[in-house]
């Protein structure tokens, strides 16, 4: 990784070349990522230059590098560096920290070109080996009297604060038809392992609740995790939940059996619930997409640019919107919930972990799902959420986010675009009786923005999803991100 101040009354930066006795690592600036500097206002330069190149193998830096700067107006200049020497996972963390920056002042769509131009196949590369081997050999230990059969398995995944897997013990103990479900706690926050393994002892002596215990030596991220998880399940059916989620319904758990013994199939196969607030308005109705566009100036140059957003239906409605909380088909549905058939889990790769951390994995399954013939379904089963406040957030979790932004667009504008775009979507699988009414804002903003307006050219594209660990290098992607 290369980060740097840029002058933009210099001559266009054509190629920064890396230089030690044995090897060479070349950086096309067109691939670099522009990034907002506000540090070195006094020197004359507001944006910096941000580069990655991953190859896979690990490289000696013998001290002092030489560096070889290239121009476009064919000049050149050279400096010497000391290199700073990171494993990989820091290497990841301080790049995508670097790269939050580019959300600010203007630079969102250069730095989402750059991703587009290779240099986020680096970083997915990068991550997916980091995410292989933290996920290849977990620590598995059980608690409490095992079953041979559960008629559910509720995942969690932890990450950084432990005392969330206590108060879920407390919080889902006791309540009716709990004792046909295990839960399964997986942690991406090694430090935690002591904690969390007394905590599974004393709170399964208290609460009664059987558990299994996940340990991963590192942050595999929420998808890796989960995935892992699923293997320990003793039952047909998962559940994945944030472990921030508490029951806002006592008898939900015997519903949630219910819903499945009693509803049709394709209506219970993949579904979420009513997500609440601590105030009692409502979070999550199920999930609908749009399309953000805008452009950024640089130079003389315009750049025009589009990217996917994730909304919810009814977020901040009060509590009595049964509009939005009512059985229906919907685009997706939150990871904080996710009710899923194993089998069909499995046939579906489950959790794409190319995505980084966590952010979109859950869309990208419920379009998996969509796509082969299933939607993702609202049922009126209502759980409360304390959004955000069940992990920590760092700065490159933002950088992270960005990546798996353009991630998502790139693997679903095309679908999202033609199909499923907007709060009444066109799909025919999407269909209702009757869709939550929406005000006339957003009434004018569908006419504006109807499905068919956007053309599969005007979003990004790598090609579908294989629900594999592997980075889509080698997917065919589709340039128009920026014209």
């Amino acid at each position: 990784m290369i980060v740097g101040r840029l002058v933009d009354e210099a001559p266009r930066l054509e190629t920064i070349s890396i230089m030690a006795p044995d090897w060479r690592v070349t950086f096309d600036g067109s691939v670099m990522a522009r990034v907002p500097r506000l540090d070195l206002a006094d020197h004359g330069a507001r944006f910096g230059y941000l580069g990655l190149v991953y190859g896979g193998r690990e490289i000696q830096p013998y001290g002092d590098c030489q560096l070889e700067f290239r121009f476009q107006d064919g000049l050149s200049s050279s400096a010497v560096v000391t290199p700073r020497v990171v494993d990989d996972t820091e290497l990841r963390d301080i790049f995508l920290s670097h790269l939050a920056d580019a959300q600010q002042n203007g630079a969102l769509i250069e730095a989402v070109a750059s991703l587009q131009r290779g240099l986020g196949d680096h970083i997915l590369r990068l991550s997916g080996d980091i995410t292989n081997a933290l996920a290849h050999s977990p620590y598995v230990e059980r608690f409490g009297a095992r079953q041979q059969k559960y008629r559910g398995s509720i995942i969690v995944c932890l990450y950084g604060h432990p005392e969330y897997h206590f108060i879920q013990n407390a919080l889902f103990s006791g309540k009716p038809g709990i004792e046909e479900y295990e839960f399964i706690f997986v942690s991406n926050s090694p430090e935690l392992a002591d904690t969390l393994r007394g905590g599974a002892i004393e709170a399964s002596r208290t609460y009664g609740l059987d558990q299994t215990l996940v340990l991963l030596p590192g942050n595999a991220g929420f998808a890796a995790a989960n995935n892992v998880a699923t293997k320990s399940a003793q039952s047909d059916r998962l559940v994945f939940l944030n472990p921030d989620v508490f029951p806002k319904d006592q008898k939900w758990a015997l519903k949630h059996l219910d819903l499945i013994d009693t509803k049709p199939v394709a209506e219970t196969t993949i579904f979420g619930v009513p997500l609440y607030y601590d105030d009692g308005s409502l979070m999550h109705g199920g999930m609908f997409f749009e399309i953000d566009r805008g452009a950024s100036f640089n130079r003389s140059r315009t750049a025009h640019w589009q990217l996917l957003r994730v909304e919810h239906y009814g977020k901040g409605a009060p509590a009595g919107a049964q509009e939005f909380t009512r059985p229906r088909p919907v685009p997706a549905v939150t990871g904080a919930f996710v009710s899923i058939a194993r089998d069909w889990f499995e046939s579906l790769g489950g959790f794409s972990e190319d995505y980084i951390f966590g952010h979109y994995e859950d869309a990208d399954l419920c379009l998996k799902s969509l796509e082969a013939g299933t939607p993702a379904w609202m049922q009126d089963l209502r759980l409360w959420h304390l959004e955000g406040k069940g992990s920590p957030h760092l700065p490159a979790h933002d950088g992270a986010a960005l990546v798996n932004r353009w991630l998502f667009s790139s693997r679903w504008g095309a679908l999202v675009s033609g199909q499923v775009l907007g709060q009444k979507p066109s799909h025919a699988l999407l269909q209702a009786r009757s869709w939550p009414a929406v005000s006339g804002l957003v009434e004018a903003t569908l006419a504006a923005e109807a499905p068919g307006a956007a053309t599969a050219s005007d979003l990004p594209g790598p090609g579908r999803p294989t629900g594999s660990r592997q980075a889509p290098s080698a997917r065919k992607r589709r340039e128009g991100v920026v014209s």
